[in-house]
């Protein structure tokens, strides 16, 4: 199974890149995550563009999640939503269809109390319209400040909540057989 992972930050130091470098520590094979390297490369989303020259930055990303099983997106929270960078990227994959029927886990690190929750309401309810396949589990990391050290995930019992989420994302994104069994992922 194929896992693209997004990352909403485009901080150094990002809690979230180290949430997502954490999922990629945990993945053994037949997983595999790939990260896209940086959504901060993507112009700012234009219809007119889009309908006459598609970037190839733009299409990369699209050829990115059309490929994958599923989707790994770790996203901080800003002013109750999510990243500027995220929603561009998001904006960018809306005319393509890729994202249609994908599987999608959510997580959200941050140093509050609140752990990301709105950000990843905002991610649920826009994914959905976009018609993903968003799982019902997903992971908030309050505190993070002290999960993470030197830009690790350190706390055990929130690496264990990833691990529990990545195999929750791959059986959904297992196919069914014909005979209606599932394959292991």
């Amino acid at each position: 199974m194929k896992i693209l992972g997004l990352c909403g930050s485009l901080r150094a130091q990002s809690l979230n890149a180290a949430v997502l470098r954490a999922a990629v520590e945990l993945t053994l094979l037949p997983r595999e995550i790939v990260v896209e390297p940086d959504l901060g490369r993507l112009p700012f989303f234009n219809a007119d563009v889009e309908m006459t020259a598609l970037p190839e930055v733009v299409a990369e990303l699209r050829a990115a999640v059309g490929a994958a099983d599923g989707l790994l997106i770790v996203t901080p929270e800003y002013a109750h939503g999510t990243s500027g960078v995220l929603k561009n990227a998001l904006e960018w994959m809306v005319g393509g269809g890729e994202i249609t029927e994908k599987p999608v886990a959510l997580a959200s690190a941050s140093t509050t109390n609140g752990g990301g929750d709105n950000a990843r309401a905002w991610l649920r309810q826009t994914l959905t319209v976009m018609g993903a396949r968003v799982l019902d589990q997903d992971l908030r990391i309050p505190q993070a400040g002290i999960k993470i050290t030197n830009g690790r995930l350190t706390d055990e019992p929130t690496r264990s909540e990833l691990s529990d989420l990545l195999d929750a994302l791959a059986l959904a994104g297992t196919p069914a057989r014909e005979d209606g069994a599932t394959l292991t992922a």
